[in-house]
């Protein structure tokens, strides 16, 4: 499977390269692009700064490009945080997409969204503040009505970026449950 994964607000540091290196080992073409330019951040506050910087069309334009040269043989799209509603919003503009592997965070989607049976795996803290309950809801009503199909999986106690070791959200225990449920979600595909 080839596998676009983009990384969170944090930018592409050593935890965004280890689970490229856990999907190759497991027989899949990963492609991670650095949609920051070699910026990275320790806290949040940090990487929404360089977020900003760089700006929300920038970051969409940078992970079209990184994307471009491999969409025509049908990727997934997966992506940490903010770069899960990157992933999205690219999954759902590309009709040859295989998929679509979210962790820790979701995006809007257009009132037109629409794909034929794009199959969707979420995982998120629970509870998280950056994707509430309310928030949540609605976008698995969204998603399915866009025509996905939907599995989420949910993690309490856990922290927003929980896969990430070096930051304080880090939880072995869901980082380790995550992998291996999306491990067989991509296998599936």
């Amino acid at each position: 499977m080839n596998i676009m994964l983009f990384h969170s607000a944090y930018g592409l540091r050593p935890a965004v390269h280890a689970a490229a290196g856990r999907l190759r080992a497991a027989g899949h073409h990963v492609h991670v692009p650095d949609l920051y330019d070699g910026q990275t951040a320790d806290r949040l506050e940090e990487g929404m700064a360089v977020k900003d910087r760089i700006g929300k069309e920038e970051l969409l334009k940078r992970a079209i490009l990184a994307a471009a040269p491999y969409s025509g043989q049908g990727l997934v799209y997966a992506g940490f945080s903010l770069g899960g509603s990157l992933a999205q919003t690219l999954a759902l503009g590309d009709e040859k997409a295989r998929g679509l592997l979210l962790l820790h965070g979701t995006s809007d989607l257009a009132e037109n969204a629409s794909v034929d049976q794009l199959p969707v795996q979420l995982h998120v803290a629970d509870p998280d503040p950056f994707e509430p309950d309310d928030w949540l809801n609605a976008w698995y009503l969204r998603m399915r009505r866009a025509g996905a199909d939907v599995e989420v999986y949910r993690y309490q106690g856990a922290g927003h970026v929980y896969t990430d070791p070096d930051l304080p959200d880090y939880d072995e225990d869901a980082a380790e449950r995550t992998w291996r449920i999306a491990l067989g979600f991509l296998d599936s595909l």
